[in-house]
């Protein structure tokens, strides 16, 4: 589990601080203000550990190792044209620095690099082991309608497309478990039923590598799915293939509420909370109102799952973000804000337009 992140003279941040839930966390702020950005980069050191335990749990990391695989990370979840041009600007030769602290201080790591490199990266803190669980990146976009071939077009070319959609795309293409506990089987079933009544059926990768949703006496390719029921079946999908069901699993997600009407979110709401209670760390980043009094509600109602909220606000010296563990505590929220001066607007405009 992550506990915290600083940063330093990372593209819109000067410096910061993130303490982190072990449950749900909640990145609020206007366009622009750096809430993908430090998502992605929490991504990119938490997914080479994470790629690294799965296939050489046993081999310690070595420095060596380290600095070329988070530089190549950063570079291909970015995609910076160099690696420098994700430090931010300033007077003099500054180093963008990230350390990452974990529950457990034998994964902590830390590493830097400057505003000239061009895929160098050091790291300063070597952790001692790879972290255990998975490391998802759910982005704004749907990915299953264009899943079929895209992971081996983009080994075999380059493409302009963020290293986060091949990863995602990875993990898609695992199959549903078939051995499963029945503790596994009934927590499955419990994420699983209010997802799939959201889409009205099940989803299903077929052999030649398409995606579908089965209902009753039909099935639908994924191009012929409503894009906001595509968005809930990539969380299905991963749920019903194990990978969000591994403990210490750490689930990104930008903008879940995207092409969603508000009875979605409030699946999508809800399917957030399950996977928090079965041990799942979530960094959210969110612009809907809707979505953001859909889990105070749940949180209210689930005190000991632990939500912590963080609000990103633009100063000239570089984003400032506050957090805490309720929306009171993050100052004002630009979202809410425009929600309110609507209501009033729309209020007076009614007002004029009686006689």
């Amino acid at each position: 589990m992550i506990r915290e992140f600083h940063v330093k003279n990372l593209t819109a941040f000067s410096e910061a601080e993130l303490s982190f839930s072990k449950g749900l966390n909640i990145l609020v702020g206007e366009n622009g203000t750096g809430k993908s950005h430090l998502m992605k980069a929490l991504y990119a050191l938490l997914s080479v550990s994470a790629e690294e335990g799965r296939r050489h749990e046993k081999i310690p990391p070595t420095k060596a190792f380290l600095q070329g695989a988070l530089a190549q990370k950063l570079i291909g979840v970015f995609q910076p044209e160099a690696l420098g041009r994700l430090a931010r600007r300033c007077r003099g030769r500054a180093r963008c620095e990230l350390s990452l602290l974990f529950e457990d201080p034998s994964q902590n790591i830390s590493c830097s690099f400057a505003t000239n490199s061009k895929s160098e990266v050091l790291v300063e803190d070597l952790p001692s082991r790879w972290i255990s669980g998975e490391s998802v990146y759910i982005p704004a976009r749907e990915l299953l309608s264009i899943y079929p071939n895209f992971v081996s077009v983009y080994e075999r070319h380059y493409l302009e497309f963020e290293e986060i959609w091949r990863d995602t795309c990875l993990l898609l293409g695992n199959a549903p478990r078939r051995t499963l506990s029945n503790e596994e089987k009934e927590v499955r079933s419990l994420l699983l039923g209010p997802l799939e009544k959201g889409m009205g059926g099940t989803v299903v990768l077929d052999a030649n590598g398409r995606f579908y949703l089965k209902k009753p006496g039909s099935k639908l390719e994924m191009h012929l799915v409503a894009e906001g029921h595509r968005k809930l079946a990539m969380l299905a999908h991963l749920i019903a293939s194990g990978i969000l069901l591994e403990k210490n699993s750490c689930l990104f997600w930008d903008e879940p509420e995207a092409n969603c009407n508000s009875r979605l979110v409030k699946v999508i709401a809800r399917s957030m909370f399950g996977l928090c209670q079965q041990g799942v760390q979530i960094i959210a980043a969110t612009h809907d109102l809707f979505l953001l009094r859909e889990l105070q509600m749940l949180s209210l109602g689930s005190p000991d799952l632990g939500v912590r909220y963080f609000s990103f606000h633009p100063r000239d010296e570089g984003v400032q973000i506050l957090q805490g563990d309720s929306m009171e505590d993050v100052g004002d929220i630009a979202a809410l804000d425009e929600v309110v001066d609507q209501s009033d607007r729309y209020l007076g405009f009614l007002g004029e337009e009686r006689p």
